[in-house]
């Protein structure tokens, strides 16, 4: 996807730490690389008997003090178009917008955000560069090793490309949004299976994601009066469903021990994953989204 020319994004929306960071209040991380842990053999703990609680994979809660904590500055539409960092900040800036109706009737802030590289500590524990993007509900964070694309396609096999980043930050939000509305209370989190309230916490959010693709291009940013981005393309849109492909519990199985377990599955198959960001992006309304009431899945 394009960023309009005219648009100015991010100007300390996204921190970006480097050392400790968070220590606090033990939580239940969500998300862990939309799929699983960047490395395969982490990967393969989580998904052959890890179960969904990062918590456990990301170590203790961390107290480390913070060594570098600055934030991603204001960036142009072009440098979004070109530059990783600032393409995270303006998403997140488009990504608020969308949002925001939701967010206000839940009475809910917008979720922080920070980039970090190597380690960071956070509410739900101590984060490494495998655990891939994920959100955190203890302090409504998200958080997001941008090196983690790279895995994504020299590890899953994914094509990669802007819009298949920009789906793993919208879904992360995603989880933010189930925190505000009640979901993550709803469900339980801890249970696996094709069917399993983890797999529908999962593929809501792949949904969420959907939705806001399909309306990236017509939500205008109210501090330029410009559309954040130009319509998505149909080899965009491919960008996104590949990615959403590569990391379903399926595939990742297959890679890690070369068999396929449904019993263990905490995020959706591959199919699940493509079909449910699909439902989002062609329905247009957050009611398509109740995954908890589809059966099946």
């Amino acid at each position: 996807m394009t960023f309009q020319e005219g648009g100015s994004f991010g100007g300390g929306r996204v921190q970006s730490r480097r050392g400790g960071g968070r220590g606090g209040t033990r939580g239940v991380a969500i998300g862990g690389g939309v799929g699983g842990l960047g490395l395969l053999v982490v990967l393969a703990i989580m998904l052959l008997g890890g179960g969904p609680d990062l918590g456990a994979l990301l170590g203790d809660g961390g107290t480390g003090e913070v060594e570098d904590d600055a934030t991603i500055g204001e960036c142009t539409a072009e440098q979004a178009n070109t530059d990783r960092a600032c393409r995270l900040s303006a998403t997140l800036d488009s990504l608020d917008t969308y949002w925001a109706p939701t967010l206000q009737a839940a009475g809910v802030d917008i979720p922080e955000a920070a980039e970090f590289e190597s380690a960071v500590s956070t509410a739900c524990g101590q984060a490494s560069s495998s655990s891939g993007p994920f959100y955190c509900p203890g302090d409504r964070t998200i958080y997001l090793d941008l090196g983690f694309f790279d895995l994504l396609t020299s590890e899953f096999g994914a094509q990669g490309g802007p819009l298949a980043e920009m789906y793993v930050y919208a879904h992360e939000y995603g989880h933010h949004i189930q925190h505000a509305t009640g979901v993550f209370d709803d469900a339980d989190r801890g249970d696996t299976g094709a069917g399993s309230d983890s797999v529908r916490v999962e593929l809501q959010a792949d949904c969420y994601a959907g939705l806001w693709a399909g309306h990236a291009a017509s939500t205008v940013d109210p501090d330029t009066g410009v559309a954040y981005l130009d319509p998505i393309t149909r080899a965009e849109l491919a960008q996104a469903l590949d990615a959403a492909a590569a990391v379903g519990d399926d595939h990742i199985q297959e890679q890690s021990s070369g068999g396929v377990n449904p019993d263990a599955w905490t995020h959706g198959s591959s199919e699940q994953r493509e079909r449910w960001f699909l439902v989002g992006y062609e329905q247009g309304e957050l009611a398509a989204c109740d995954t908890f009431a589809a059966d099946p899945l």
